[in-house]
């Protein structure tokens, strides 16, 4: 007996931010996209991205349009150009804060009107949502064919507290550079880091990211080890930017110069591209990050440097707790600078722990690499595409109904 082949989807619509866009699912959604795109090379990838200004970005080719945030009419003619082009499948990048109206809610107006499968990746799945975020992400799952999740808790909580059936949840690691383990020697060297214990802390800079609780640390750290430099990598995040200027990152300064740690403090404030983000996590001799925000349920900057094998110390949000299990690296109080000063002075004192949880970590990190990633998305897209075929033949007419409009049909009947 011959097996059917597998369905493949040849035509893919991509919604979400896209690099020059400075944020972390822009980021994502163009590594995912590039990963995708180097597996199944056959297949037409096309970004409806997200703009969050009036003058938009330089986007490349891939993107084939730019979305208002804000332009509810918008919505509604990305749904009819993805019908038009009869896409084999949408992938959505959800995240509150990039689609307009309440909580991001004028997404819901494109899902409701498209009919291609669709699989979204959610970035965030909150504990205690408000009335209005469980609205939204109710919705969204029910009008998606497959949502993604990047953690055992997301799952959970999808199950328990947005009511998603376990079927319709597929867990996929966040993605991440192919990175050797290797000596922080020859990246120190490059990056003029020669002779110093480095910590490390990247990504966009706002207040949740904790950062001043590391500095609260410095002092005993560096009475110990004078050679200690903490490096903050990142511009500020330009929504923060733009309301609050360079407040925060202004705090640290001061806050490190009051405690006579300046000297022991590097701020790089830039976006950071992936080859220079590579150079510095490869200098790092410990990674933290100690983030304020309680139901964090993913991190690319902690994904990036478990899966580079480096020695991280976090605060036990969701993600890290999940990430950092079974000796793969320490966990230590929200805004508790003396138990970061503590596990970094243990850790730069012991470079044999420091290494056993290095080395943990990148065997840990092997199945988090991008084309493994890629590969599971396009196995969660195939599956999602013989659901939809067997229960659309082609006979059917609700193969001609947007998704909405086709489930409740078959809730009819």
């Amino acid at each position: 007996m011959e097996l059917s082949p597998r369905p493949v989807a040849r035509r893919i619509a991509v919604i979400g931010n896209h690099l020059p866009r400075r944020c972390g699912i822009a980021t994502f959604t163009t590594d995912l996209t590039d990963a995708l795109a180097s597996a199944d090379p056959a297949t037409a990838y096309r970004v409806f991205s997200m703009d969050d200004t009036a003058q938009g970005y330089d986007y490349p080719s891939r993107v084939t349009a730019a979305l208002p945030q804000q332009d509810l009419g918008g919505y509604r003619h990305a749904a009819d150009t993805v019908n038009a082009r009869r896409v084999d499948l949408v992938l959505v990048q959800h995240e509150y804060g990039i689609f307009g109206g309440t909580e991001g809610d004028h997404l819901l107006t494109l899902l409701r009107n498209l009919r291609a499968p669709v699989v979204t990746t959610l970035h965030t799945v909150l504990r205690e949502p408000s009335f209005d975020q469980r609205r939204v992400l109710t919705e969204v799952a029910r009008l998606s064919d497959r949502v993604v999740v990047m953690s055992r808790r997301g799952a959970r909580l999808l199950r328990t507290v947005y009511g998603v059936a376990a079927e319709k949840i597929a867990l996929i690691h966040h993605g991440i550079p192919d990175v050797p383990l290797a000596d922080t020697a020859e990246y120190k060297a490059r990056l003029g880091l020669v002779g110093r214990q480095v910590l490390l802390t990247f990504g966009l800079l706002s207040p949740g990211k904790g950062i001043e609780t590391v500095i609260r640390a410095l002092p005993p750290v560096v009475a110990r080890h004078p050679d200690a430099l903490y490096v903050v990598l990142g511009a500020t995040h330009p929504h923060i930017k733009a309301e609050q200027g360079e407040v925060y990152r202004q705090s640290l300064h001061d806050l490190a110069r009051e405690l006579g740690v300046a000297e022991h403090v590097a701020f790089h404030d830039h976006f950071i591209d992936l080859p220079e983000l590579v150079e510095y996590i490869g200098a790092a001799d410990i990674y933290i990050t100690p983030y304020l925000g309680r139901e964090q349920i993913t991190s690319g900057a902690l994904a990036y440097t478990v899966g580079a094998g480096k020695a991280v110390i976090s605060t036990p949000y969701p993600y890290a707790t999940e990430l950092l299990a079974h000796g793969r690296g320490l966990l230590v109080p929200f805004g508790d600078s003396a138990a970061i000063a503590g596990q970094v002075g243990h850790l730069l004192d012991e470079p044999d722990a420091r290494r056993s949880l290095g080395e943990h970590a990148h065997r840990f990190g092997r199945q988090m690499i991008w084309p493994t990633v890629a590969q599971r998305y396009l196995d969660c897209f195939a599956g999602v595409l013989a659901e939809r075929q067997s229960a659309y033949p082609p006979t059917s007419p609700l193969r001609t109904l947007p998704t909405a409009l086709a489930a409740r049909e078959v809730a009819r009947s």
